[in-house]
Formats: structure tokens, C-alpha cells, sequence
């Protein structure tokens, strides 16, 4: 059975499905990986990488460059999405796809 710190996440992870849906953006969770990538979305040509983190949880350094080396690979945009407190999105680009 999931932990609640893992339901949470894939909650989250689900919620951040929903926005990019309702923009428009075609969108797929790896589910259950430990890559840097937790949702990958398609629109127009263009491609999105998003790391979901909530509460206190921060990225870092590293994990950080690997998403922009996955980014880079799929020449993508990478964001991460950080859910703080009372549901409060917070969204940062660490690469513009070129």
C-alpha cells in the first residue's frame, strides 16, 4: 500500500495533468519512475518537462541538472512545479526550449 507522502505526490501530479489539459496540452505522469521527469506534455510542436514537488520538498542541484539534460535531449522546456502551502503553485523554468 502507498505511503501518504507518495499519495500526495502522485495527487499532485495529477492536479499539475489537469492544468496542462485544460491549456490545451497533451499530457502523459511516469508513473512509479524515479526519473527527473514526473510529466511529460506535448502542444503545438512544443514539449514540456515537469518535476512536481509539495510542502517543503526542493530539488536539488543535481536533480535539477538532470532535468535540463533530459530537457536538452528532447529539446524541451523544463519546469518544475512546486505546490506550497494552502495548495499555492509556484512555477520556475530552468530551460527554454531553443
Amino acid at each position: 500500500m502507498p505511503n501518504r507522502q507518495y499519495e500526495r505526490g502522485r495527487s499532485r501530479e495529477y492536479r499539475v495533468m489537469e492544468l496542462l489539459r485544460d491549456d490545451g496540452w497533451v499530457v502523459a505522469r511516469s508513473a512509479g519512475s524515479h526519473s527527473p521527469v514526473d510529466v511529460f506534455a506535448a502542444k503545438l510542436g512544443a514539449t514540456l518537462l515537469v518535476q512536481v514537488k509539495n510542502g517543503k520538498a526542493r530539488v536539488k542541484a543535481e536533480e535539477a541538472k538532470e532535468l535540463v539534460k533530459w530537457a536538452e535531449a528532447f529539446n524541451a522546456d523544463a519546469e518544475i512545479w512546486h505546490f506550497k502551502g494552502r495548495g499555492r503553485l509556484e512555477k520556475r523554468r530552468l530551460r527554454a526550449r531553443r
